[in-house]
């Protein structure tokens, strides 16, 4: 018989405090051999798991976990263990729940209506029930020496007959004594004011059909801000083409005012605290009011009639004006023509018109008037008529092969529907071949690239619309290139070019003249030179003649057909070649001491200029200066001039045929300037920095090379030892050594007392990579 151990049940806590909605587990312990354990409840109800409560059983041990605990979970929870005999042991653990400070539903803000008894909630709870304490701007409201503030028994505060200065934030605070827990809410409590509504004026006249308006003012105070909404007749009136509401609503506007505009308005005010309403009142006197008047559509030729019928009190008398030429017409009179007349009675006027032209289109206007006011209104005469071609041009000019375009404009009302005919044939809009058709609105044009002779001739235009059709005959002719220029002469000559102008041909073939082609040649030659005229300017300007020289020259017009036929052949002789005239000269002080002169191209008498002599002295001395200067020159520099002297100078112009008259200039150098002027004048910071650094540079260059050759250091001797491949006697051990490579030394010759022997050369001594030495005796000897 096998003896059980006694069981032992252990739970890890024995007493637990957990707030209302945390979660807390419990282990439990078996020592022996349990064959089950089992949890209760505090109402003896044995534990089974559920999504809240979650058992967990392995062998000897068994957890109990609780979910968001409530006030109902409080109490005494067992745990028992049971062995193969039935012997039972249990362990217990005491769970007391309490509840945290918590608000439920506090609203903020708060709103109440002024001058009722306010009730500000304040839910809290908690075990135990908590201390509720109320506080105003920093103070205890218990504490306050206000008999309309106090605390109910529910823990809200009560504020009797709030009013607006009542607002503000008051902080409900709860605390737990036996916890030390605090916790507060701020809430904020607004106090409504009921709308007071003002109205300036209460009763307004207008007069109807005048387009006039009237404005309603109602100002409302409250708070929240009370909205204003009007009412005629009961009825909410919307903002419309009528009624334009500006200001937050606080002014209506009535406008176009009709009779039945007339009666009482409504003004609303409302917000949360309540409503205020008050009436208006608006009085419609009746004007004179044109009931009845339409525009007209009239026939060009045929008679018309249009009427204006209007009302009122009393009875208005009916005119009518022209705002075109301000005419105007009472009942009984007649226009000037006799065209215009006007019958009416009570109320009503006609207006007839015969024989309708398109003068007498356009505005119309009807005045009603009575001693009460007047009324105006406009009509609009419409005048139909058959179509009318807009284009005087009805000859057009081109050639085979080249495209043109005749348009057929057309007016009409209503609008007229155009066609091209040839030889009694419709032409289609889809035309293909040499002849197109492109239509809008009152112009449909024709465009025909002329192939054969076949092509010239008439081509119609027919327009037509409800009043009538109407046709026009348009002729495509054969253009001919221009006849010829004449009046052909010469407007001026010199050696090398000549002007020549022309008057235009009297007629152009039909097409616009592109150009004039001007031939010359020298008289002797057969060899013609073209020369093109700017555009269609009859004037040509001929270069590169020779001198003395007789030249032939003719014109021609040139249109889009082509080249027309040449005018007479004239002749003309250039001028002879002469010495130059003499030069124009201008100047300016140049840098230092020296003058610059300007040489301003001047007739060089037929043959280019070959130098220029310049001949200058000081007002200081007799003697000439002279200088030549090569005749392609414009400029010309004299140096080494006296400070502050008058100078004179005479510049000649020399050709292959002589000299030209001496130009004389005079001048006057100015007084010495200051050293640094003279040097940096010409200069800009800029350059005077860059000399100073390029200078500072040059002492540094020269610097480093007297060490490279006194001191065998510096920059250079770096550079040396770099790439030159130089070496110190130190160096030798070094990398060169262990790689094999030679390094060299030249060494001065000691004689044996260790004193440097006066001979000059050196002994080149080679260092293998085996340590040994190697002389060179070539150049020097033991």
């Amino acid at each position: 018989m096998v003896n059980l151990a006694v069981l032992q049940v252990t739970i890890s806590l024995s007493k637990v405090e957990l707030s209302v909605g945390e979660s807390k587990f419990f282990t439990c312990t078996v020592i022996g051999e349990p064959v089950s354990i089992e949890w209760f409840n505090p109402q003896g109800d044995r534990i089974v798991s559920s999504q809240r409560v979650v058992l967990q059983t392995e062998s000897i041990r068994s957890r109990l976990t609780i979910y968001n605990a409530n006030v109902e979970d409080a109490g005494i929870y067992r745990c028992q263990a049971a062995n193969a005999k039935g012997q039972t042991q249990e362990a217990t653990v005491v769970l007391e729940i309490y509840q945290k400070l918590t608000f439920r539903d506090v609203k903020t803000p708060q709103e109440f209506r002024q001058g009722e008894d306010a009730e500000i909630v304040c839910n809290v709870i908690s075990s135990p029930v908590p201390i509720v304490t109320w506080i105003y701007n920093n103070r205890e409201v218990t504490a306050m020496r206000d008999d309309r503030l106090g605390v109910l028994p529910n823990g809200n505060m009560q504020i009797q007959k709030v009013g607006k200065s009542d607002e503000g934030v008051y902080r409900c605070e709860a605390r737990v004594e036996a916890r030390g827990e605090i916790d507060f809410r701020d809430i904020a409590v607004i106090v409504n004011v009921p709308p007071v509504l003002t109205v300036p004026q209460k009763s307004f006249n207008a007069t109807a059909d005048r387009q006039e308006l009237v404005s309603f003012i109602c100002t409302a105070s409250g708070s929240p801000e009370p909205a204003i909404t009007w009412y005629r007749n009961g009825r909410l009136i919307e903002e419309s083409d009528q009624y334009f509401l500006k200001g937050r609503s606080t002014e209506l506007t009535v406008r176009n005012i009709k009779q039945s505009d007339g009666g009482s308005y409504s003004c609303r005010a409302t917000n949360k605290a309540g409503t205020e309403e008050k009436e208006l009142l608006l009085k419609v006197f009746v004007q004179p009011h044109i009931t009845q008047l339409k525009n007209v559509s009239a026939v060009e030729g045929s008679q018309t009639q249009i009427s204006c019928t209007a009302e009122g009190e009393p009875v208005p008398e009916i005119s009518w004006r022209r705002p075109s030429n301000g005419q105007t017409f009472a009942d009984g009179d007649k226009s000037l023509d006799g065209r215009m007349e006007v019958r009416g009675r009570i109320g009503t006027s006609a207006l007839t018109i015969s024989r309708v032209g398109l003068s007498d289109s356009g505005w119309f206007n009807c005045e009603a008037a009575s001693r009460i006011g007047g009324h105006q209104k406009g009509m609009y005469l419409e005048i139909e008529y058959a179509p009318k071609f807009q284009s005087n041009q009805t000859i057009y000019y081109s050639w085979e092969g080249n495209p043109i375009n005749v348009s057929c404009d057309v007016i009409a009302k209503p609008l007229a529907f155009i066609e091209w005919r040839r030889n009694k044939q419709v032409l289609r809009t889809e035309s293909s071949g040499n002849i197109r058709i492109y239509s809008t609105e009152g112009r449909a044009l024709l465009e025909v690239t002329p192939m054969s002779e076949k092509d010239f001739g008439q081509y119609d235009c027919t327009a037509g619309n409800t009043i009538g059709r109407r046709s026009q005959e348009y002729i495509l002719a054969q253009a001919d290139v221009p006849s010829n220029p004449y009046a052909v002469r010469l407007s001026s000559v010199s050696q090398a070019m000549a002007t020549i102008s022309f008057t235009k041909p009297d007629s152009h073939g039909g097409v616009p003249i592109s150009y004039y082609q001007v031939d010359f040649k020298e008289s002797v030659s057969e060899d013609w030179r073209v020369v093109r005229s700017h555009g269609i300017l009859t004037m040509v300007l001929l270069t590169n003649l020779e001198p003395n020289t007789t030249y032939d020259v003719r014109v021609a017009a040139v249109n889009g057909k082509g080249r027309g036929e040449y005018s007479r052949i004239e002749s003309f002789q250039t001028l002879p070649v002469r010495e130059p005239s003499p030069p124009k000269v201008h100047g300016q002080t140049g840098r230092g001491k020296a003058f610059q002169l300007s040489i301003t191209k001047q007739d060089d008498g037929g043959a280019p200029i070959l130098e220029y002599i310049v001949k200058y002295r000081s007002d200081k001395d007799d003697q000439w200066i002279k200088k030549t200067v090569i005749g392609a020159k414009d400029q010309i520099i004299l140096q080494q001039l006296q400070w502050n002297t008058e100078y004179e100078v005479e510049i000649t112009a020399l050709n292959k045929l002589g000299p030209s008259e001496p130009a004389v200039y005079q001048f006057t150098m100015p007084q010495k300037s200051d050293i640094t002027d003279t040097l940096f004048s010409g200069l800009g910071l800029g350059a005077v920095v860059g000399l100073g650094v390029a200078a500072l540079l040059l002492v540094l260059g020269l610097v480093d090379v007297s060490c490279f050759f006194l001191k065998q250091c510096g920059l250079l001797m770096c550079i040396t030892r770099r790439f030159c491949g130089k070496k110190t006697a130190t160096s030798s051990k070094s990398k060169d050594l262990e790689e094999g490579k030679a390094a060299y030394l030249k060494l001065p010759l000691k004689e044996e007392n260790g004193k440097e022997a006066l001979k000059p050369d050196a002994i080149e001594v080679k260092v293998h990579g085996d340590n040994s030495i190697q002389t060179n005796e070539e150049n020097s000897k033991a």
